[in-house]
């Protein structure tokens, strides 16, 4: 992913350096991977940098952006990676 996003508000998904994903919400993607890869981001992610990006969508709205984040990290491991492919990540 270029780490780019049309405004609004996003659901992304990094991929950590040990494999593990790490799904959130921002309103500025490129701002969020920086700030996480800086490791001022989440506690999760500043143990496993580098980051990067391998999925985003973008929402009209904040609540339908964390509702879907919510609906993602639902997901066991294999249907995250489907879901990524299936909506245009490359879902590693």
């Amino acid at each position: 992913m270029d780490g780019k996003s049309d405004g609004g508000h996003v659901l992304y998904v990094l991929e950590c350096a040990d494999g593990t994903f790490y799904a959130g919400y921002t309103n500025d993607l490129e701002r969020r991977i920086k700030t996480h890869n800086d490791g001022r981001g989440a506690k999760y992610t500043r143990a496993r940098l580098p980051v990067r990006c391998i999925f985003h969508e973008t929402y009209t709205t904040k609540r339908e952006a964390m509702q879907a984040e919510y609906a993602f990290k639902q997901l066991r491991r294999d249907r995250k990676i489907d879901y990524m492919k299936e909506n245009g990540g490359d879902g590693r």
